[in-house]
């Protein structure tokens, strides 16, 4: 019996953990950036949650420090915690006229942090496809986009930032993109869709509750009746 009370419970555990993970995913349906989470287990049953990096939906919001990332790549952000990565775009301009996420941290252009020391951003600022920067025509630096050949030793690090835990010589410059200015990626969280899997996980997470509630019940008979005289 203890062999039956196994299975429900393994499976218990795995649809427990596809709810979190799912859950998550539609918490951050309206983070800007955000990828989804993806859960998969090995054959010992051992959970792996794999980001999928596929692209969100590009939305032009006329905001002048707006950028998203068409394609591969990401943003460098100087941290207090060293350098991180992130795909949301949604910027402004710290007191010191520094280009700064939404967390204060400065992104990071191919020469260092961005300096946009101009009073009228919104007429003089341009940034073309390729991520130059330019001031009245004039490039002042190019965003440091990157990524790496090895997207799974991306992991999260909050506040919709993502750390590397391989070599930081294994970056190498985005190719394969385009740089949307005055728009925002938004997450490719397909909310039909979480809602569909979370009430199928939930479904199926309540299966393997009744079937380990009916073996205890089993159980619970076997032990109270067995040596019992008639």
């Amino acid at each position: 019996m203890i062999l039956e009370m196994t299975r429900p419970v393994q499976g218990g555990l795995r649809q427990e953990r596809k709810l979190e993970t799912v859950s998550n995913n539609l918490a951050n349906a309206d983070t800007n950036g955000f990828k989804k989470d993806i859960v998969s287990f090995d054959e010992k049953f051992k959970a792996q949650v794999n980001k999928d990096f596929s692209q969100g939906d590009i939305l032009t919001t006329g905001n002048p420090l707006d950028i998203a990332i068409s394609g591969e790549g990401f943003f460098k952000i100087d941290t207090r915690e060293g350098i991180k990565y992130t795909r949301n775009g949604n910027f402004s301009v710290d007191m010191n006229g520094i280009l700064v996420d939404q967390n204060g941290n400065p992104v990071m252009g191919q020469g260092g942090a961005i300096a946009l020391d101009d009073k009228n951003l919104e007429q003089d600022l341009s940034i073309n496809r390729n991520g130059d920067i330019m001031l009245s025509g004039q490039i002042i630096g190019t965003l440091d986009i990157v990524t790496f050949k090895n997207l799974n030793k991306l992991e999260r690090d909050g506040q919709n930032i993502l750390s590397y835990k391989g070599e930081t010589t294994d970056e190498i410059q985005a190719e394969k993109m385009a740089v949307e200015h005055k728009a925002l990626e938004k997450s490719n969280v397909r909310v039909v869709d979480a809602m569909v899997r979370m009430i199928d996980y939930n479904r199926m997470f309540e299966t393997f509750t009744k079937s380990m509630m009916t073996f205890d019940e089993i159980d619970s008979m076997a032990i109270n009746n067995v040596g019992k005289l008639r």
